[in-house]
């Protein structure tokens, strides 16, 4: 029987973990894989019941982008045959991004091309030491185009200018300091413990609520439309069913009804 490309597991505290397993191709992705992937991301974020995703992968590394196979198999495809390619990864890249729930990447090793987009759509991502990266895509006459939002938005305009033209392998601490990455430590499982159990104290709404504020204020005008907006916004969550349930746990010292024991 053949093993799944995409495995999924949802434990009882509501953490999806969508686990890569293809180790034998370093987790390369093809179009199936990618498809699979699009399943998934987009039935986690409708299961009311999920309340994070952990994106993993078996093997040495994360994942090597592009499989081979089908990278054969883009070279014959006409453009319009590419182009519908490249917006199924691009519709991948979108459903992970926009997740309504925290999202975090382990990354235990290698992350080269598409992989390096897969991280940058994830809120949080731990990298073990020995992880390394790559947007090699120039090398082989090509661009990351449809990771490059994702991207350039986690490691800004001149990191990714940076690598994005030189196509140089980084370490996990460049992947660090440029802000690909949140933390590099040797003991994945145990950050992600730490990270798992500070968002399921957090209220599920205002976790959704803070990550669209992020989506919606970044890189905009300070102006009084913006102002009045995030003036809304709180008023409006101070008044919800979690806000008031937040608002008096706090005040009475007691634990508010998302947080389980």
């Amino acid at each position: 029987m053949t093993e799944p490309m995409v495995v999924t597991n949802i434990d009882a505290r509501g953490v999806a973990t969508v686990t890569m397993n293809n180790p034998d191709k370093h987790n390369a992705f093809d179009d199936a894989i990618i498809a699979q992937l699009t399943e998934t991301f987009q039935s986690v974020a409708n299961n009311p019941e999920v309340r994070i995703l952990v994106l993993a992968s078996e093997g040495k590394s994360f994942s090597a982008g592009a499989d081979l196979g089908w990278m054969k198999r883009m070279a014959t495809y006409t453009r319009e045959e590419n182009l519908r390619d490249s917006q199924a990864l691009a519709e991948m890249l979108r459903v992970l991004n926009f997740m309504p729930q925290p999202t975090i990447a382990r990354v235990q090793g290698a992350a080269f091309g598409g992989a390096v987009g897969l991280v940058s759509c994830c809120d949080l991502a731990v990298a073990a030491p020995r992880a390394s990266f790559s947007l090699s895509e120039v090398k082989i006459g090509l661009i990351p185009a449809t990771i490059s939002p994702y991207v350039v938005a986690a490691m800004g305009q001149r990191a990714a200018r940076r690598y994005f033209l030189t196509a140089e392998r980084f370490s996990a601490i460049s992947a660090l300091e440029n802000g690909l990455v949140s933390e590099v430590n040797e003991e994945l499982d145990a950050v992600i413990d730490q990270w798992v159990e500070q968002l399921l104290g957090n209220s599920p709404a205002a976790l959704t609520a803070a990550k669209q504020l992020v989506f919606d204020v970044a890189e905009r005008e300070i102006t009084a439309e913006l102002i009045e907006d995030t003036c809304h916004r709180i008023a409006d969550i101070r008044v919800s069913q979690e806000g008031q349930e937040g608002l008096g746990a706090f005040l009475d010292k007691r634990k508010a009804a998302w947080v389980r024991d």
